[in-house]
C-alpha cells in the first residue's frame, strides 16, 4: 500500500502529482475525467427536505402540487434546512403550483426563522437550525458543473418518487483501479483516509412512488454525482472541518432527522376552538374527512406555548369537548389526539354548541390565556337543526370571533328544511366575507386550509376581540343648562362625536344613545336608533341646545328609565356624563341605583 505524507505547504501540482505516483490516478482516468457526460436534472418528491442532501448547490426538478400544507416549510426566504425544498420554492415564488426546475444553495444556519404567508404556503416560525438554503429560479450559472444524481445523507434516505433520481451516501472516494488509502500526518498537517470504492453506474438510481392519495368521502359517492471542489481547493480545506471532504458529523444527520422543537408560531398567537360536526347525517367517511382538516390545520398553524393553542368541541343532540387548550402544546401532539375522536351522532345542534362554547370552553381553567383573541371555527354539514343567532350574539359580545365553514349547503329544493334562513351571517363576527366560508363538496374541503389559517392568524381584523372597543352600550348624558351657552354646548356636541368614531358601532358592537336634561329630560335618541357610524355622528349635530336649570340626578334616573332599561343583557354598560357645574338637586341616591344596575 503506498503512502503519501505531504506538508500543507505542498503546491496543487505536487500533490497532483504523488496521487499520480500511488496510483490513485491513472493516466486513462484523467483522460475520461476531461469529458463531461450530458446532463440531466435530477427529480425530487415534494416531501424531500434540503438537511437530507449533502450536495451544497443543485438544480432539481419538484412536481406538481408542492404547496400542500402536509409539506412542510420553516422560514421566510432564507429557509431552515428541515424544509421541504419545493415547498419552499413554492413560498418564494419561484415554483408554480404545477412544478418546474428550481436552483438550490446552502448556507449557514440562523438563530431564528420567521414563518409567513406567501404564495398560497404557510411557512412556519422556528427558534434555530444548524443549516439553512435559500432558493432561486432554475437558471444554472455559467461554468457551474452541477451534480446530475444527489447525494443524500444516509442509506437511509427517503426513497426515490415519481422518477426521482438519488444516491446514497458514501465517504467520497477517488476513483482507481486499486484501493490505495492516502494518509496526511495529524497535527500541523490534516489527516484523511480515503477507501476506494467500486465505480458507481452511470445511470441514476430511480424508482416509482405511489401516487398522492385524494380525499374521499361525498355524500352522495364512497369516498447525481455529488458535485466536488476541485483537487487543489479541497485539500488546501483540509486543515478546516470534515464537512470539505463531504463528511457530516453524526450529530448533523440525527438533528437533520427529528422533529425541531417549537414554541409555536409568535406571529399567529390566537385561542382556537373548533365546532366539528358529529351529527348523524354527516356519515362515517365525511366526518373523517373533517378529521383529516382537522389534523392539516393543526399542523399549518405550529401550535405551541409561544404561538397558537388549539382544543376541538364536537357536537351533534349536545355539545361535548374532545380536547381543551392546554391540553397539547404541538401539532404532533394536537394531530394525535385528533386521530382518537370519535363521531357522537344526533342532530346537528350548533346554537347549543356555541352557547356551550362561550360558557364553558374559553375559561381559566380550559387553558385561555386572557391576552390571545378567542377564535372559534364551526364546520356544519348542509345546515344546523337549531337556531344560532342569540348565542352567537352572546358569543361576539363575549369577545369570541365566530368563522362559520359550511360544507354542502341547502340547495334550492332543500331550503324549506332550513330552521333559521341566513343562518351563517347571523352567526359570524362580521357580516363582510371574511368569517364565512361556503366549500361545494367534502371532497375539496382541504383546499379551505390555507385560507382559513391565513384569516385565523391575521389577528389585526380579528374584529370580535377588541372588547374595548365593541359590545358596550354608551349613554352620555349632557348638561343643556343655560349656564353652558350656545358654543360650549357645540364644543360638548363635538367631544361627544370624537369619542363615538373610535368604537366599532353596530347592533352587535358599540351602539350609542344620548339623553340632553335641564330642569327636564330629553331623549335624543336611542341605542336601537342608529346602528352605523355615520348615522350616530349625524344624529350627534343634529342635537339642538335646550337651555335651563340644572337638575343631574333626575336626568341620571331618567337615562336609567329611557335608555338604558333597553340595553342588551352581555353588553357593558357605560353613562358618561358631562355638566359644567353644581347640580340643583340630589346625585347621591341616583348614582348609587345607577351602580347597582351595573
Amino acid at each position: 500500500m503506498g503512502i503519501a505524507v505531504l506538508t500543507m505547504k505542498a503546491s496543487v501540482t505536487e500533490l497532483f502529482l504523488v496521487l499520480l505516483v500511488t496510483g490513485i490516478y491513472s493516466n486513462e482516468e484523467i483522460t475520461k475525467k476531461s469529458k463531461r457526460p450530458k446532463f440531466t436534472v435530477p427529480q425530487i418528491s415534494c416531501d424531500v427536505k434540503a438537511g437530507k442532501i449533502i450536495d451544497l448547490e443543485f438544480l432539481v426538478a419538484c412536481p406538481a402540487g408542492c404547496q400542500e400544507p402536509s409539506y412542510h416549510v420553516y422560514g421566510s426566504g432564507v429557509y431552515a434546512s428541515y424544509s421541504s425544498v419545493c415547498g419552499a420554492a413554492v413560498h418564494r415564488g419561484v415554483l408554480g403550483t404545477s412544478g418546474g426546475t428550481i436552483l438550490v444553495r446552502k448556507v449557514a444556519g440562523k438563530s431564528r426563522y420567521k414563518g409567513s404567508y406567501a404564495n398560497g404556503v404557510q411557512s412556519l416560525s422556528l427558534p434555530r437550525w444548524r443549516e439553512s438554503f435559500i432558493v432561486s429560479e432554475g437558471k444554472p450559472q455559467k461554468d457551474v458543473i452541477y451534480p446530475s444524481a444527489l447525494t443524500y445523507s444516509s442509506s437511509k434516505s427517503p426513497d426515490a418518487k415519481a422518477g426521482e433520481t438519488t444516491k446514497a451516501y458514501q465517504k467520497p472516494s477517488v476513483l482507481g483501479a486499486t484501493a490505495q488509502p492516502v494518509t496526511l500526518p495529524r497535527g500541523s498537517v490534516a489527516e484523511a483516509t480515503y477507501s476506494a470504492l467500486p465505480r458507481p453506474s452511470p445511470s441514476a438510481v430511480s424508482t416509482a412512488g405511489s401516487p398522492r392519495p385524494q380525499p374521499v368521502g361525498h355524500r352522495s359517492q364512497e369516498m447525481g454525482t455529488q458535485r466536488q471542489d476541485s483537487l487543489g481547493s479541497a485539500f488546501q480545506k483540509l486543515a478546516g472541518a470534515d464537512v470539505s471532504l463531504g463528511f457530516v458529523p453524526k450529530e448533523e444527520l440525527s438533528t437533520q432527522s427529528s422533529e425541531p422543537a417549537s414554541q409555536g408560531d409568535p406571529n399567529c398567537k390566537v385561542d382556537l376552538s373548533f365546532l366539528i360536526d358529529g351529527s348523524s347525517s354527516i356519515g362515517k367517511r365525511r366526518f373523517q374527512i373533517q378529521k383529516q382538516f382537522l389534523a392539516d390545520v393543526a399542523q399549518a398553524l405550529d401550535i405551541g406555548p409561544a404561538g397558537p393553542l388549539m382544543g376541538v368541541v364536537q357536537y351533534g343532540d349536545s355539545p361535548a369537548t374532545q380536547f381543551n387548550l392546554k391540553m397539547h402544546m404541538n401539532s404532533r401532539e394536537v394531530k394525535m389526539a385528533i386521530e382518537k375522536i370519535t363521531q357522537r351522532g344526533g342532530q346537528s345542534n350548533v346554537g347549543r354548541a356555541i352557547s356551550f362554547l362561550n360558557k364553558s370552553f374559553f375559561s381559566k381553567t380550559n387553558g385561555n390565556r386572557g391576552g390571545a383573541p378567542n377564535v372559534a371555527v364551526v364546520m356544519v354539514d348542509g345546515w344546523p337543526t337549531d337556531t344560532v343567532e342569540e348565542a352567537a350574539r352572546l358569543a361576539r359580545e363575549s369577545g369570541i370571533n365566530i368563522f362559520f365553514i359550511t360544507i354542502e349547503g341547502a340547495v334550492e329544493s332543500e331550503k324549506h328544511y332550513v330552521m333559521e334562513p341566513n343562518f351563517a351571517n347571523k352567526a359570524v363576527c362580521r357580516t363582510n366575507g371574511f368569517y364565512a366560508l361556503n366549500v361545494q363538496s367534502w371532497f375539496i374541503l382541504h383546499k379551505t386550509v390555507q385560507p382559513l389559517v391565513k384569516r385565523v392568524c391575521d389577528t389585526d381584523r380579528l374584529a370580535c376581540s377588541k372588547t374595548c372597543l365593541n359590545s358596550a352600550d354608551i349613554g352620555f348624558v349632557i348638561d343643556g343648562s343655560s349656564s353652558v351657552g350656545t358654543g360650549n354646548f357645540r364644543t360638548v356636541l363635538q367631544f361627544v362625536a370624537n369619542l363615538s368614531k373610535e368604537f366599532e358601532i353596530s347592533d352587535t358592537d358599540t351602539r350609542i344613545g344620548a339623553v340632553q336634561y335641564t330642569y327636564e329630560q330629553r331623549l335624543e335618541f336611542g341605542f336601537e336608533k342608529y346602528s352605523t357610524k355615520s348615522d350616530v355622528l349625524n344624529a350627534i349635530k343634529r342635537v339642538g341646545y335646550w337651555s335651563g336649570g340644572t337638575s343631574t340626578g333626575a336626568a341620571i334616573n331618567f337615562a336609567l328609565e329611557q335608555l338604558f332599561k333597553k340595553s342588551k343583557p352581555n353588553k357593558r354598560k357605560l353613562m358618561i356624563l358631562i355638566t359644567d357645574g353644581r347640580s340643583y338637586d340630589d346625585i347621591r341616591i341616583p348614582a348609587m341605583a345607577a351602580h347597582q344596575k351595573d
